[in-house]
C-alpha cells in the first residue's frame, strides 16, 4: 500500500501529528487481534479528532458491513483484495481530485521489490503466496484471504533479486502455508528454491510457516547443498492428540509429526524447529491436553509459540462442542509455556562455544549490537547480543564466537 501511494505523489509523514491521513493496518484472525485493531482506531480517533482516519486490511475485508455500521470513527473501510486500489480509497477519503489513477492489482504493479521496507536493516519478507486450502478446523483465513493463490517463480525471483541489489542479506520467504505453494499451478517449493538458488552473492534464505501435512522433502536436501538456505523450519503442528488433530481437519498425528522432526534432524543436523501449539480448542479434555505434553516432551522444538482457542464465525469449529472454559485454556496455555522455557534454553546451550554468522541489526549503544544467528527468526525467537569494541553497520554480516547464553537470547563476540 505504501509503494502504491508513493507512486500516486502521496508522501509519508513521520508520525500521525505530521498526516492528512491516517492508515491502520488490521487483523482479522483472532479475537484478541480483532480488538486490538479496534482499540488503534479509538485510540487514534482520541488523539486526532480532525484527522482521515482509514482502517484497512484483514478486520476491514472480513466485516466490512459490521464496522461500517459500528465503528464510525473510522472514516473508510479497505480490505486487501485490490491493493491497487488503495490510492483511489485514500484520495476520496480525503477528498482529493482523483485525476488519473492506473488500476490492476499487485501482480501487475513493478514495485515488489522496490517497495518501502518496514523491517530491521538487512532483512525482508517475501510472500510468495496467498490465500490457503488447508481448511484447518479453527481458521478463519480461507474466508479472509481466500483459496490459495501462488505467485509464478519468475516473479518471485525478480523481487529477491531487487532486494538483494538493495543490500537485502536475508530473505523471508512468507505464505499461509509455503508446503502448499504452486499446488494451484505447475510448480512447487522445491522448484521456487532451485531457482532462487540460481542467485548470485552471500544472502539467507529463511522459510516461515510450513504445515507440516505439506512438508515438501525435497526441500531438505536443497538446503543441504546450498547453505543459504537456512535449516530453519517452522511447523505449526498445533496439536499432540489424535483426536484433537481429526476435529481440526489434520491429516497426521503425532507419531507422523515425530517422525518428520527425526527425518528433518537426520538429514540436517543443525536444523531449528520451531511451532505453534492450540490450548483450549473444543473437546479438548485433561487426556488430550497431557498428549500434547508428550508430544511436547518428545519433540524438544526449538522454538514454540502458544495462543488459545478464538471461536471464530464462518469455520468448521464455531459450532463443535463442548467448548473449553477460557480460563482452562490460559492455564494450558501457560503451563506449555513453562515447560518450554527449559526446552528452549537447552536447545539455545548447543550453540555456546561455537563461532558463527551473526546478521547485525541494530545499535544499542557504540559497543553493544542487536543482531540474529540462523536459529532466530526476525520477531518471534530470542536475540544475539554483540559486545564489540568498535562500532557494526546494521544489515551486514559478520563472524563471532558465542560465548554465553541469557535467557532465551545468545552472546557473542566478533571474531
Amino acid at each position: 500500500m505504501m509503494a502504491v501511494l508513493d507512486r500516486a505523489a502521496w508522501s509519508r509523514a513521520e508520525d500521525a501529528s505530521g498526516a492528512d491521513l491516517i492508515i491502520i493496518n488490521s487483523c482479522g484472525f483472532i479475537e484478541s487481534a480483532k480488538q486490538e485493531s479496534i482499540n488503534a482506531v479509538l485510540a487514534y480517533r482520541k488523539q486526532y479528532p480532525h484527522k482521515k482516519i482509514l482502517l484497512a486490511g484483514c478486520l476491514a475485508q472480513r466485516y466490512p458491513k459490521e464496522l461500517a455500521d459500528s465503528l464510525p470513527e473510522a472514516d473508510a473501510l479497505f480490505g486487501n483484495t485490490d491493493l491497487a486500489a488503495i490510492t483511489k480509497t485514500a484520495n476520496t477519503v480525503t477528498g482529493i481530485d482523483q485525476g488519473e489513477f492506473v488500476s490492476g492489482n499487485e501482480e501487475t504493479i513493478p514495485l515488489l521489490g522496490e517497495r518501502p521496507l518496514l523491517s530491521l536493516p538487512g532483512q525482508a519478507y517475501v510472500k510468495i503466496s496467498e490465500g490457503c486450502n488447508n481448511r484447518c478446523a479453527f481458521c478463519a483465513i480461507p474466508g479472509i484471504r481466500g483459496p490459495l493463490h501462488s505467485r509464478p517463480i519468475p516473479s518471485v525471483l525478480d523481487e529477491c533479486r531487487r532486494l538483494l541489489d538493495r543490500g537485502i542479506r536475508e530473505l523471508c520467504l512468507i505464505g499461509q502455508d509455503l508446503g502448499s505453494y504452486g499446488f494451484d499451478a505447475a510448480s512447487d517449493l522445491p522448484e521456487l528454491l532451485e531457482a532462487l538458488s540460481s542467485l548470485e552473492g552471500h544472502f539467507w534464505v529463511r522459510l516461515l510457516y510450513i504445515h507440516p501435512d505439506n512438508f515438501p522433502r525435497p526441500i531438505l536436501e536443497i538446503c543441504r547443498r546450498d547453505k543459504r538456505f537456512l535449516p530453519y523450519f517452522d511447523l505449526p503442528f498445533q496439536h499432540g492428540s489424535a483426536k484433537i488433530l481429526r476435529a481440526m481437519n489434520r491429516r497426521h498425528d503425532a507419531a507422523a509429526y515425530l517422525s518428520l522432526i527425526a527425518e528433518i534432524r537426520s538429514v540436517l543436523p543443525e536444523a531449528v524447529i520451531r511451532s505453534t501449539f492450540l490450548t483450549g480448542f473444543p473437546g479438548e479434555t485433561e487426556e488430550d491436553f497431557r498428549e500434547l505434553l508428550d508430544f511436547q516432551a518428545r519433540a524438544e522444538m526449538d522454538w514454540v509459540g502458544v495462543f488459545t482457542y478464538s471461536r471464530e464465525e464462518d469455520t468448521p469449529a464455531y459450532d463443535m462442542k463442548p467448548r473449553i472454559a477460557k480460563k482452562t485454556a490460559a492455564q494450558r496455555k501457560v503451563l506449555i509455556e513453562e515447560l518450554q522455557t527449559a526446552i528452549t534454553e537447552k536447545r539455545m546451550d548447543r550453540f555456546v562455544g561455537r563461532t558463527m554468522e551473526v546478521l547485525v541489526e541494530e545499535a544499542v549503544d557504540e559497543t553493544i549490537h542487536l543482531g540474529r544467528l540462523y536459529c532466530q527468526a526476525p520477531e518471534v525467537d530470542g536475540s544475539t547480543v554483540i559486545r564489540s569494541d568498535h562500532p557494526l553497520t546494521p544489515g551486514t554480516f559478520i563472524q563471532g564466537r558465542v560465548f554465553a547464553r541469557a535467557g532465551f537470547d545468545l552472546e557473542l563476540c566478533p571474531s
